[in-house]
């Protein structure tokens, strides 16, 4: 699956954030591993994935630490709606985030918003894709909320995308606009569904969604049953996959590209952010570069994508609308990578011609068109070449070859080589993702050695050598030199992205300096990140503020939509 892009270059193309889901503290630590500019979770209270692990408020000065010191922020889902008795809470959660310096909160419920601007006139909200902002008007409404970002709703297509931002420069209005780029979609409208609250009494607003769109269901037409053969997941979509149409995302200006996924495990967040992460490096480059603009999906990139998790997987809405293609209706369940159909069947093996590639220890599922039913998989322990096509042997007692028969689909669904990869990536406690940093170097003879660091988030460390530079008579501290000395950052957040040299004549300092030098950039910068946010907070403003003064009882069901209108 590739995409050859010929959009013209722009003159300037902001590098969007990538922003993964963290359900628990390992799938943080995979995000950051992986390159995830940013992460978003939720706590224990009022946010949409409640059957994730989440994370409490005492973790939070933690969690923000760890972040921050790896230049990676950290936003708060308080995407559900909230019922007028629960307000009291939802204060004191909001006064929780902002005082421990979290760096935004992605919101739903319009009262919410007010109420977290009457605390606070600077903390960042940013405007859930659950409140379904479809135009400019839509991105003007929650600015005048107090909004700072708005998360498009996923209906929105590329040339919707793009109306909304020439209407935005139109009308001066600043707003960066932010798109879910990968993961499972939602087949209500902006994700609002009221499917599992009305079968179920689990309602999806508030965080308890059954997933009824992943089950089969009939089809009545004038009252007749309509044959759907093996068509009967009517409801569920594949899953989204941007990675198709990544250079016109990039191009359309959007701020950051979304993953979906904090019910997910951290090898899924590892493997979708780190493919994200070097595809839309690979398109920076591509723009900025003065060569013809070739961009094509890698094989290995749509291989991990579907081993991560897939439904199949599919542009979503960016195209436009259709839903023949966005809804095939065969299954509603992860499969993974599909491998080909089964031409024979023997005592204790399968033949098939194979269309990716597989080895023994991975595990398949055989799909005979009925995954209502119970399938037939497990682990493959031998695969033997036999012309064109391909033997897979099992584990004896493994599989019930008697439930398996010719034309049926073989699918990989695991890949344990793959996850242990994975696994490595975020396990250790050494940091394995470095972010770039800039040196300035100053100095000549008999005058210190000024070294100045920055980071991309703008903090600025200046050091000086507790020595003078001397004249050199063998081996001056030439660009190379210094590049090699402050290079070394093997075990730090940080790699040497550009070194200035500012130094006058053919000066030097011992290595012993420069490593020390070098040593102390990565302290002070690393205490420069983990400072906490400091935000605005109104010590005397309170709930009650907002609330009308006198609230008969029997209204209390319409004070959140009063507090919400006003």
């Amino acid at each position: 699956m590739d995409n050859i892009a010929t959009a013209p270059k722009s003159s300037f193309i902001q590098r969007p954030d990538l922003l993964s889901p963290a359900g628990n503290w390992e799938c943080a630590k995979a995000a950051v591993e992986n390159g995830a500019d940013a992460i978003y979770f939720g706590l224990e209270r009022f946010n949409a994935r409640i059957r994730a692990h989440n994370f409490t408020e005492s973790d939070l000065p933690e969690l923000m630490t760890f972040l921050h010191r790896r230049g990676v922020k950290g936003y708060v889902t308080f995407n559900t709606l909230v019922f007028p008795a629960e307000l009291p809470e939802a204060e004191h959660y909001i006064r929780a985030i902002v005082a421990t310096g979290v760096d935004a909160a992605i919101v739903q419920d319009i009262g919410i918003c007010r109420l977290i601007r009457h605390l606070s006139p600077d903390f960042p909200i940013h405007a859930s894709t659950q409140m379904t902002v479809t135009s400019a008007a839509g991105v003007n409404f929650v600015r005048n909320l107090g909004c700072q970002l708005v998360v498009l709703a996923r209906e929105c297509s590329l040339k919707e995308i793009n109306k909304i931002q020439q209407q935005l420069t139109d009308r001066q209005i600043a707003m960066p606009l932010e798109v879910f780029v990968h993961g499972a979609l939602c087949v209500a409208y902006s994700g609002q569904c009221l499917t599992s609250e009305a079968l179920g009494g689990r309602s999806a607003n508030r965080g308890e969604c059954a997933q009824a769109c992943r089950m089969p269901y009939d089809l009545l037409a004038d009252g007749e049953l309509v044959e759907l053969g093996n068509r009967k997941y009517l409801l569920s979509p594949q899953d989204l996959a941007g990675l198709a149409v990544m250079p016109e995302l990039i191009q359309s200006g959007v701020t950051c590209l979304k993953i979906e996924g904090r019910l997910k495990a951290p090898e899924y967040v590892a493997n979708v952010t780190k493919v994200y992460r070097q595809a839309i490096d690979r398109v920076m480059d591509l723009l900025q570069s003065e060569e013809c603009f070739d961009y094509q999906i890698l094989p290995q990139d749509q291989y991990d994508l579907e081993m991560a998790f897939s439904r199949g997987l599919y542009t979503g809405w960016f195209g436009g609308v259709n839903n023949q293609q966005l809804v095939h209706a065969r299954f509603g369940k992860k499969r993974g990578v599909y491998l080909g159909e089964v031409v024979q069947v023997g005592k204790d093996y399968v033949s098939l011609k194979l269309l990716a590639p597989t080895k023994p220890g991975d595990g398949v599922v055989f799909d005979s068109s009925h995954p209502q039913a119970q399938e037939e998989g497990g682990r493959i322990y031998g695969v033997e070449s036999r012309g064109q096509m391909v033997r897979l042997t099992f584990g004896k007692r493994d599989l019930d070859f008697s439930r398996i028969c010719v034309g049926d689909k073989v699918w990989k669904t695991s890949d344990p080589e793959l996850d242990r990869q994975l696994r490595q990536s975020f396990s250790s406690d050494t940091p394995q993702f470095q972010r770039p940093i800039q040196l300035e170097v100053h100095g000549a003879v008999d005058q210190p050695l000024t070294v100045i660091a920055r980071d991309q988030q703008g903090h600025i460390v200046q050091l000086e050598s507790a020595m003078p530079l001397v004249a050199a008579h063998s081996k001056p501290l030439t660009e190379q030199r210094l590049q090699e000395q402050f290079g070394r950052l093997g075990n730090t957040p940080f790699g040497l992205d550009q070194l200035i040299n500012h130094l006058h004549g053919e000066a030097m300092l011992p290595v012993s300096e420069l490593n020390r030098l070098r040593r102390e950039i990565v302290v002070q910068l690393e205490a420069r990140r983990s400072q906490p946010k400091r935000w605005q907070m109104n010590q005397n403003a309170a709930l009650t503020d907002l609330l009308p003064s006198r609230l008969p009882s029997s209204q209390g069901s319409d004070a959140l939509a009063k507090v919400s209108a006003n």
